[in-house]
């Protein structure tokens, strides 16, 4: 075929067969027949992006079509190869925009990959030896045979730097040079085929796309180390691979290319296929030939090493598919070439499997040293469902896990190693939040347990006893200790395992315990799973997400049966905050919600707004008297979210705490900070009531370090005390000119105009910053009359820490968003007032610690902003030193208050600290749990049981049909006042619903807790 003839190449990997794309190949010679035209229809390999299949090229266009079905065939015929005309319908689309993106080679899956393994996967016909001989194919051989020598050859792939593509990375040259000097008369060469890792299908993909690169690449090896006989040890569930496999070695033999004399060398080498039973432990070398040769596949201790004693005693070259097939292109093209392209230690291509959470799952092949971020968004295209990054299993089940933390590694043998996992044969599973790094821990674990051949204790008992601990932890009954027993095992079984595999089989464990060990801690003192994973320890993903622990498809049901006190309550029992919660709450219930599967979320913070709405005497939550803690001492210091929640639940125990705030209205940021037309202040008051009616004391104006000491209140009598102080400090930019009136931090803005009634507003105002404070200030500003509003952000939009509908209702209202801009400089005029803002242009570059690309100069020309003030939102933090006085409290290493997750207490046992001032700057719901668990703590404190009752779980006496199909009512919008209406306005802009359509939309709820029981800890209250 001319390279100017046009082609049709059908992919043949695995995904695109079964979803049809072998009935294409007939479908396309048929109505090519009919229709008359000179074009070649071919099957390939592998061409990819697995999920988008069946997928077909079309040469020499270079267009791809994705999703391909049978009745595209003719419309493919007669508008594309008859008329020229591209099908935009069936090509890839940029994500951002829409745009269809018709050739392969602007379609970032591909544009940031460089094949070399995979060059002829996708190309060629796997099943023509002409087709690969025509691509130049079997030439390395041709050029090997006729014109070097081993010794040549060996040092060729030494400057080339050519590593194993199977495991540890070991010099290929080397393994090659150690077979050819050990003394013999029989060599053998091997492929090690066994590819056994869950999601991992890189070497079947070489196999059914590219076979004759795999026996041009053994055919070498077997020259270069005086063997005249190889094996191939591929697992019989690939039947594609083997049959292929089977025909291209037929091929090769009948062409004289194989057998007797190749190529008419007078050199002698065949092949030959060796099937395994797919146990996953002879993916191990020593059993791979344990296995050919007919034995059960056990490990031996090494030495002596397969190079001197392998297959029937024989010295033995055994390498993997990807490592053979990199060495024809080698050969061909020169070790310069290869090792110009990946670092310096690892040069070359890896082919990795790319899986699980990421849009563009399948087959990729890029250069060593790239970074885990660029092939995850890059070339995977993100996450699916645009949820956030959390790990990836790289290595397989005998690998481990890399977090978000660190996407920029680069993936390299050396980097991947330093980080407690292997970059083992490729396969790379992606996972989001949804994702609990127990669970998978637990998964892989499982696996190699159960892949356990049985011969070393180690391995055999060691995981087995880890394995068993992991499930302790998942179904709920986790001890204390638990994590460092599994600690001790996982080095143990490392140290003294006989194989590789043994050896690496805890690193899934260790690694989750290394990177997400408040998970373990979660689940094994807090009874939770966050991702709602685990069963034991989940009733419904919704309940599992909220902080608060709020029984979410309870109330939701109760509002669906018009029950609405009933609902109030039961929220009420986990957060008194119901009405706060409705308005401000950034709702990761809804995030969590199984409904998004079948179409979008049930609307959970919407139902709560109609349900709080319906209130009309204020339903009280059960309360336990109790003399003996009515007598306690109690004070908690702060009357934000986190404090009244403290005081809120010990008095439901029968404690009367005193809260004390420093600000002349109780509240904290929710009164100070958020304004109204986002949080009315008559509904926080009336929440606030609700808790002092159940015997909280609140004292206003009364301040820490001012008015009192927390030795003073000791001496008071006071025996516990919750530090709930916020993180109340802004935090500056560091820029010339910050110190120019007019130029105000965030929240001391916020506060002056909630607290006070009024706030000087300039004209042309810039807010730098991109959270909640920033989108509130801007909003606030615009409402009190300034002319223009800026938000200045040195990020994109989409890294925007801000809820994304506050974001969107900004924009509404007229605000302005710069993004990718740093603040440099402030100027003033001649009389010292505020006139410009001075930033310079961003580029988003690697990734950072948070999982999201750091911003970094663009290199273009700094702008420009006309401002007459400055509102800085750019974080909070807390001066606690000066606070504690001689009380030597442990800090964070961000200078926040070291609390026990379970309970709040800090390293004094006395104190508890929660909310902003222990976690740093959070969300109004983690506020009140930190309040709520602080309350349990001080109560296990003082009577060492845990009488938290309101955690116990009671299934809603509502109506569910299981057994009927979901309702198709969608998803309601918030309804919201005119933009017309906001200007110099505080009016709350969300409407609520009317009651048909909150009743409509609890019928949307799954009820994900219908039947559960979870396991819970045992309280003493009945």
């Amino acid at each position: 075929m001319s390279d100017n003839q046009r082609s049709v190449s059908v992919c043949g990997g695995g995904g695109c067969v079964a979803s049809g794309s072998l009935k294409l190949i007939e479908l396309l010679q048929e109505e090519i027949s009919r229709e008359g035209i000179d074009c070649l229809v071919t099957l390939s390999g592998c061409m990819g992006p697995c999920a988008r299949g069946p997928i077909i090229k079309i040469q020499p266009d270079g267009v791809l079509y994705q999703d391909v079905c049978a009745e595209d065939v003719p419309e493919i015929v007669s508008s594309h190869l008859k008329e020229g005309n591209i099908l935009e319908r069936l090509c890839h689309r940029r994500p951002d925009t829409g745009t269809p993106v018709p050739r392969e080679a602007d379609i970032d899956f591909f544009r940031h990959q460089k094949k070399i393994v995979l060059a002829q996967c996708g190309t060629v016909d796997p099943l023509s030896l002409e087709s690969y001989q025509k691509s130049g194919g079997y030439q390395a051989l041709q050029q090997a045979l006729g014109e070097l020598s081993p010794d040549r050859i060996i040092g060729i792939l030494q400057e080339a730097g050519l590593r194993g593509r199977g495991g540890a990375g070991f010099p290929t040259w080397k393994k090659w040079r150690f077979t050819r000097d050990v003394p013999g008369e029989q060599r053998f060469v091997v492929c090690n085929a066994d590819e056994g890792d869950p999601g991992a299908f890189m070497d079947r993909s070489i196999l059914e796309g590219n076979p004759h690169g795999l026996i041009e690449g053994m055919a070498i090896a077997a020259y270069v180390v005086g063997a005249s006989k190889g094996y191939i040890y591929v697992r019989a569930e690939y039947p594609v691979a083997v049959e292929r496999l089977s025909r291209a070695i037929n091929s090769a033999r009948e062409a004289g290319i194989l057998g007797d004399s190749m190529m008419e060398s007078g050199i002698s080498f065949d092949l030959e296929i060796r099937m395994g039973s797919g146990a996953f432990v002879c993916g191990e070398e020593t059993a791979l030939m344990a296995s050919i040769e007919g034995q059960r596949g056990e490990p031996r201790p090494r030495p002596p090493f397969p190079a001197e004693s392998g297959l029937w005693q024989a010295p033995t070259l055994l390498n993997n598919v990807e490592t053979y097939a990199n060495v024809p292109p080698i050969i061909t093209n020169g070790a310069a070439w290869f090792a110009n392209t990946g670092t310096e230690k690892s040069p070359g291509t890896k082919v990795f499997a790319l899986a699980g959470a990421v849009v563009n799952t399948g087959l990729v092949e890029v250069p060593m040293g790239t970074t885990l971020g660029e092939i995850i968004y890059d070339i995977g295209g993100g996450i699916t469902g645009g949820k956030s990054f959390k790990a990836a299993q790289i290595g397989g089940p005998s690998g481990g896990c890399i977090p978000r933390e660190h996407l920029s590694v680069p993936l390299d043998y050396e980097s991947v190693s330093k980080l407690g996992a292997i970059m083992g044969s490729g396969g790379l599973i992606v996972m989001d939040d949804d994702a609990c790094m127990v669970d998978v821990a637990r998964f892989f674990l499982e696996f190699v347990q159960e892949e356990s051949c049985g011969k070393c204790v180690p391995c055999r008992v060691g995981t087995k006893r880890m394995l068993e601990i992991l499930n302790r932890i998942c179904e709920g009954h986790g001890m204390e200790g638990d994590i460092e027993r599994l600690e001790f095992l996982g080095n143990q079984i490392k140290e003294t395992s006989l194989c590789g595999l043994g050896q690496s089989a805890p690193n899934p464990v260790l690694s989750t315990i290394r990177y997400f060990r408040e998970e373990y801690e979660q689940h094994i003192h807090q009874r939770h799973c966050e991702a709602g994973v685990c069963p034991s320890l989940v009733r419904a993903p919704c309940q599992s997400a909220c902080p608060a622990g709020v029984d979410v498809p309870g109330f939701v049901s109760l509002v669906g049966e018009e029950r609405y006190a009933e609902a109030l309550r039961l929220h009420r029992e986990r957060n008194p905050f119901a009405a706060v919660c409705a308005r401000v709450c950034f709702h990761t219930c809804e995030e969590k919600c199984r409904r998004a599967a079948l179409d979008s979320p049930v609307a959970i913070r919407s139902i709560k707004r109609f349900m709080v709405d319906q209130e009309v005497t204020l339903q009280h939550p059960r309360v336990i008297e109790n003399k003996e803690n009515e007598e306690r001492k109690i004070a908690i210091i702060g009357g934000g979210p986190a404090g009244l929640s403290c005081g809120y639940f010990l008095a439901r125990l029968g404690y009367r705490p005193v809260v004390f705030e420093a600000e002349q209205r109780p509240g904290g940021m929710l009164v100070q900070t958020i304004p109204a037309y986002r949080l009315p202040r008559e509904t926080l008051a009336r929440e606030i009531r609700m808790i002092e009616q159940l015997g909280v004391t609140i004292e206003t104006q009364k301040a820490l370090g001012r008015d009192f000491t927390l030795d003073g209140l000791r001496q008071e009598g006071y025996e516990a005390l919750f530090l709930a102080l916020g993180a109340p400090e802004g935090m500056s930019l560091g820029i010339p000119g910050e110190d120019a009136p007019g130029v105000v931090e965030a929240n001391a803005f916020l506060r002056e105009y909630n607290i006070r009634g009024s706030v000087p507003v300039g004209k042309n105002v810039v807010v730098v910053g991109g959270g909640n404070a920033a989108v509130d200030a801007a909003r606030t500003a615009l409402r009190l009359g300034a002319e223009t509003v800026t938000i200045v952000y040195r990020r994109s939009q989409e890294q925007m820490p801000a809820y994304a509908e506050e974001i969107s209702e900004a924009l509404h209202e007229g605000v302005r968003l710069r993004c990718l801009a740093q603040p440099v400089s402030l100027s003033t005029g001649k009389d010292g007032t505020l006139e410009a803002l001075r930033c310079s242009p961003m580029a988003l570059g690697a990734f950072d610690r948070s999982g999201r690309r750091r911003p970094t100069s663009s290199g273009n020309e700094p702008f420009t902003l006309k401002t007459d003030q400055v509102i800085v939102a750019i974080g909070q933090k807390l001066n606690a030193r000066p606070l504690l006085g001689d009380l030597e409290v442990e800090l964070t290493d961000q200078g926040f208050l070291k609390a026990d997750p379970s309970t709040g207490q800090t390293s004094v046992p006395w104190l508890f600290a929660g909310g902003d001032a222990a976690s740093g700057p959070a969300s109004v719901v983690w506020a009140i749990a930190a309040g709520e668990r602080a309350a349990r703590g001080m109560d296990m404190l003082f009577t060492g049981e845990d009488h938290a009752f309101w955690r116990e779980e009671h299934s809603p006496d509502t109506a569910f049909d299981p057994d009927a199909d979901p309702v198709e009512f969608p998803r309601e919008a918030v309804a919201t006042i005119p933009v017309e209406r906001r200007r110099g306005s505080f009016d709350e802009v969300e409407l609520p619903w009317n009651e048909l359509v909150a009743l409509r939309q609890c019928q949307r709820c799954l009820r994900c807790d219908y039947g559960k029981v979870t396991v819970q800890q045992e309280t003493h209250y009945a």
